[in-house]
This record gives C-alpha cells, structure tokens and sequence, in this order.
C-alpha cells in the first residue's frame, strides 16, 4: 500500500507534485520504495557516485526510514540517497546516543524520468527487535528555486523533525509466509 508523505506546513513546492512510499517485507528485511512525481529539472538530486555508506546525506537529498519497537525509546534511521550512498544509526533515545549501526549494505536501485524519480532499497533487518516495529518514512527533496523542502507521513508541531514519535505511523507489515 503506497503512503503519501505530506510536505511540512512551512515549505512551499514549485516542481515537486506528489511523494509517496509504501514499504513490504523481504526474507530477513524491509524492502521500501519512495516514488516522486513532478518536474525532475526543477531538482538538485545527486547524481549516483557508488553504493556506499556516507553521513549528513539529509543535507542534501534523501529518502528515510525510521524503526521503533513499540514501548521503547531507542530506534533507528537508515538513509537512501538518489547517489546510492547510505546511512543506518541507532539512537538510544530521542536524538540521544546516536551511533553507526552495522548492517549490511542495502542494496538501493533508482529509476528516473523527465517527470518522476524512484528509489528502492532493501534492508537486511537480522538482529534488530521484531515485536511492534513502527515505521516513520520521510524525505528530503531540494528544489532550484525554493530550497530544502521536508516530506513526512506526519508532521509534529513546529519545525521539520522526522525523529519526533508522531512521525512513526505505521505498522510494520507482516511477515510473508
């Protein structure tokens, strides 16, 4: 099932229409896919340098996952870049104790066009909590002319901040048998 990922109040879009995710599971994993439409020339997307893993990658374009057990406050955020760069961290809390979490690479794959841009990654998820996962999904577009702009599937009160609990809205799906 595709989600769309709401533009934050306080940003203004002139190329990007429309973003969604939906997310299923693979043997072992996540596999998650993030589909952009509008004018892609309107765009600072990065072009593809490799597939490995880099910091900051939110600073200038990328599409995030975050995972939550339910009634714990440590999580993790993998990012995905249109470079094919990679992050994965684990926080011990909100914001707090941030650190590398070692998983294998993802394998990320884009597609593009004059008009959309899709990104798939699959995730290795062997080792990290199984019960009541929660998912927040986001991305980080900029634009030409406008700037950063910040996609969630919920907004918290105030500026962008993908972090915040409200943001881990869905269930993670159920395992294929």
């Amino acid at each position: 099932m595709r989600h769309a990922l709401l533009l934050h109040p306080d940003c203004r879009s002139a190329a990007v229409e429309r973003v969604e995710a939906d997310v299923t599971r693979s043997p072992g994993g996540l596999t998650v896919r993030y589909f952009l439409a509008g004018n892609m020339s309107g765009l600072k997307l990065p072009l593809p340098v490799g597939p490995f893993r880099a910091d900051e990658l939110w600073r200038r374009a990328c599409f995030e996952l975050f995972l939550r057990a339910d009634g714990r406050n440590d999580y993790c955020e993998f990012n995905f870049s249109p470079s094919l760069e990679w992050a994965a961290y684990r926080f011990d809390d909100y914001r707090q104790g941030m650190q590398p979490l070692e998983i294998p690479a993802p394998r990320v794959e884009i597609r593009q066009d004059a008009e959309s841009f899709e990104l798939q990654a699959e995730l290795d998820l062997a080792g990290l909590p199984e019960a009541g996962r929660r998912l927040g999904l986001s991305a980080v577009i900029e634009e030409t002319n406008t700037g950063i702009l910040y996609f969630a599937l919920a907004h918290a009160p105030g500026k962008p901040d993908f972090h915040h609990a409200d943001g881990f809205t869905i269930a993670i799906p159920a395992r294929h048998s």
